[in-house]
């Protein structure tokens, strides 16, 4: 059997559709999206799911009581689809300890930012903001602390005189269309864990800001 993949999304779902399209052109290495959960009905990523012929719920985080109430239903619903990855793509939700403990070294996030730079949000103003010379986007393993996890992957790219953070982020983006299924290729095939709070691809310690993304 191949890597089960259960994605989690808020919005329109783009790092999604390249997860997809990579599972389709068999480049995730036998893993495949079996199931889109959202916790917005009108995000755009469930019509990309449905599209695809894959499984989707909704379930709207605003139908709980509490924080902790939602993530156990939300991870009721995952655990149904027998997933061994989840990947986080635009899920805009601060999960729980104890929904992060129950996936650990098995729940991937992308954040556009090169980390531990900018966790949090409104990164590429605050890259510009700082005078930073480049912005980017990192893959890392989900711990407890927000946007703190091991780092497996990053993506870079100049900040030139005249961007401002939209074209900060629609270049990030890109980037994260890459490398987003790059990472989860490594972990489907094996090669990609987290040992010890550490991230580790082919049995080599990561740095602290992962493999360095290189087109060429």
């Amino acid at each position: 059997m191949g890597c089960r993949i259960v994605v989690l999304i808020s919005g329109g779902g783009s790092n999604l559709q390249s997860i997809i399209d990579a599972a389709q052109a068999q480049q995730l290495g036998g893993g495949d999206v079996v199931a889109v959960i959202s916790n917005k009905a009108d995000a755009g990523g469930l019509q990309r799911a449905e599209r695809a012929g894959i499984a989707t719920n909704c379930l709207p985080h605003t139908d709980f009581s509490s924080r902790e109430a939602f993530d156990a239903a939300l991870q009721e619903t995952i655990d149904q689809h027998r997933p061994d990855l989840v990947i986080l793509a635009g899920f805009m939700r601060i999960l729980t300890g104890g929904f992060v403990r129950h996936y650990l070294g098995r729940l991937l996030n992308i954040h556009p930012s090169l980390l531990p730079k900018y966790p949090g949000l409104n990164t590429h103003q605050r890259a510009l903001d700082a005078g930073d010379r480049e912005a980017g986007a990192t893959v890392h393993f989900v711990t407890e602390e927000l946007d703190g996890g091991p780092a497996i992957i990053q993506a870079k790219i100049p900040i030139n005189a005249g961007d401002d953070a939209a074209t900060l982020a629609d270049k990030v983006l890109s980037k994260e269309h890459q490398i987003y299924p790059l990472a989860a290729r490594w972990f489907a095939e094996g090669r990609l864990s987290l040992v010890a709070s550490k991230a580790v691809l082919d049995e080599q310690e990561l740095p602290q800001h992962g493999v360095i993304f290189n087109e060429h």
